[in-house]
């Protein structure tokens, strides 16, 4: 009997290859250090934006098909048409964009923090403070991670699927063990960059790219210059 999820696990099989044909040419052009940073890098932000993209345009199409139903005139049309899936697939990809997101989020720096204690203590203060946070980040989503990765260890046992799409669950859940350790590199990535130059990454969320930022906008006080990255 053919395996219902083969189609899934070729498409699986299809991006793993791709990626991995991308990060050869990577480490050909820059070595593997560099070229693995980058390659992470890309495969982050590719993914985080066509989920987003993926999930807007289904949760449209579901809602559009709905609203048309309810319309004589384009019944016909769309009645045939089963979106029964597409809120458990919105769900699914929102999961997965929000766990790789986090690990975005602490690479960049656009995390909102609240920093009025660490500013008011003295450099060498706050330099201590600051990276003894970055660890416990790092130290959490490990923890984390490695119970969200026996939790997947055990949905793969029961077999079970999710009701709609009737995808292994183990693979929904494989956003939490994941999503997790990426973000602890990052975390233990901002850390060593951060105990070799003393600077953190710094989201500007007054700069819009395409636009040029106003005369002393990269002046802000929100943040102590020697923390700018």
């Amino acid at each position: 009997m053919e395996d219902p999820f083969h189609k899934l696990y070729v498409m699986l099989a299809v991006v793993a290859a791709t990626f991995a044909a991308y990060l050869g040419y990577r480490v050909r052009r820059e070595g593997l250090g560099k070229a693995l940073r980058h390659a992470l890098d890309y495969l982050e932000e590719t993914l985080i934006s066509v989920l987003m993209a993926a999930a807007t345009l289904l949760i449209f199409v579901a809602v559009a098909q709905r609203y048309a139903a309810g319309v004589p005139l384009l019944f016909p049309y769309v009645r045939g048409i089963n979106l029964g899936w597409a809120q458990e697939a919105c769900i699914i990809m929102f999961v997965w964009m929000a766990k790789i997101g986090a690990a975005y989020g602490v690479r960049t720096g656009i995390h909102v923090g609240v920093d009025v204690l660490v500013n008011a203590l003295s450099p060498s203060r706050r330099y201590v403070l600051i990276l003894f946070g970055l660890l416990c980040g790092a130290l959490f989503t490990a923890v984390v991670g490695s119970f969200g990765l026996k939790f997947v260890i055990a949905r793969y046992g029961f077999g079970d699927t999710t009701p709609e799409m009737e995808l292994p669950s183990w693979i929904i859940y494989l956003a939490i063990p994941l999503g997790s350790y990426l973000m602890c590199f990052r975390f233990l990535q901002v850390a060593w960059s951060f105990l070799r130059t003393g600077t953190l990454p710094v989201h500007d969320h007054g700069h819009v790219d395409g636009l040029e930022d106003l005369p002393g906008a990269d002046k802000s006080d929100l943040f102590p210059q020697d923390a700018r990255r």
